[in-house]
């Protein structure tokens, strides 16, 4: 049986280059909406995933946890990267920009009251796999399912479409940079698996623009039944 897909539905600050400044395109974001798309899919499985785990099921629940645990540190650092180097730079160079930046962290915020609580419950159901630890898990997945609904179209409605008229290439590289920087050792393959299948093409433009070439071939060899194999733990499939 074929793994289930995953549902389809980024150091430092560098000074502004020449050309950022409102009404020149200074900068590709829509990256930000790409990786976006990933946590929108992986969080919105999540509590089936979690579900899905049988009481006791200790191996399956290992499997489930590592996955929820790539997804929050994942966020953590994607949030971390605006909250240092971006929401300053629009504030300095779009003023106009500020109201939209303040809720922007204020929604920072109370995603991380959930993203904690998600943190905190994960190594008790990880360890027993029983479903009384897993209430607080759900009440965590459905308060950042909730959040990500709300903040999630407002970013890109009324900060992406500003960043690129102010924010540097180089700015925008950095803070993709920053967000890899977090992946968990070993699920490299998970997480690029993760944010192709969650592409509405399957990932196929997303590969063309963001990986070399020698790289979407390690993937192809690679990568991708890493990926495949990891989804089938997750739903359940264990079988060889």
């Amino acid at each position: 049986m074929s793994a289930t897909a995953l549902p389809s539905s980024g150091d430092g600050r560098p000074e502004p280059g020449p050309g950022a400044g409102v009404g020149h395109k200074s900068c590709d974001a829509s990256g930000m909406a790409d990786i976006h798309r990933m946590f929108r899919a992986g969080f919105g499985e999540a509590p089936s995933l979690v579900a899905g785990v049988a009481d006791g099921d200790v191996v399956h629940a290992e499997v489930v946890s590592d996955h929820l645990r790539m997804l929050s540190a994942g966020l953590h650092a994607h949030h971390e990267g605006e909250d240092t180097m971006l929401w300053d730079a629009l504030g300095e160079r779009a003023p106009s920009c500020s109201v939209h930046v303040q809720r922007m962290k204020a929604q920072h915020a109370q995603l991380l009251v959930h993203l904690l609580e998600l943190d905190a419950a994960l190594p008790a159901w990880r360890s027993r796999g029983a479903s009384t630890d897993a209430a607080a898990l759900l009440s965590a997945l459905n308060g950042i399912n909730g959040a990500l609904a709300d903040h999630l179209p407002d970013e890109e409605s009324n900060i992406v479409p500003v960043m690129e008229t102010v924010i540097t290439q180089q700015e925008v590289d950095a803070l993709a940079t920053h967000g890899r920087k977090a992946t968990p050792k070993g699920q490299m393959f998970l997480q690029l698996g993760a944010i192709l299948a969650a592409q509405p093409d399957g990932g196929i433009a997303w590969q063309k623009a963001h990986l070399p070439g020698p790289v979407r071939v390690i993937w192809r060899v690679v990568g991708r039944s890493k990926y495949e194999a990891n989804r089938a733990e997750l739903v359940g499939d264990r079988r060889p």
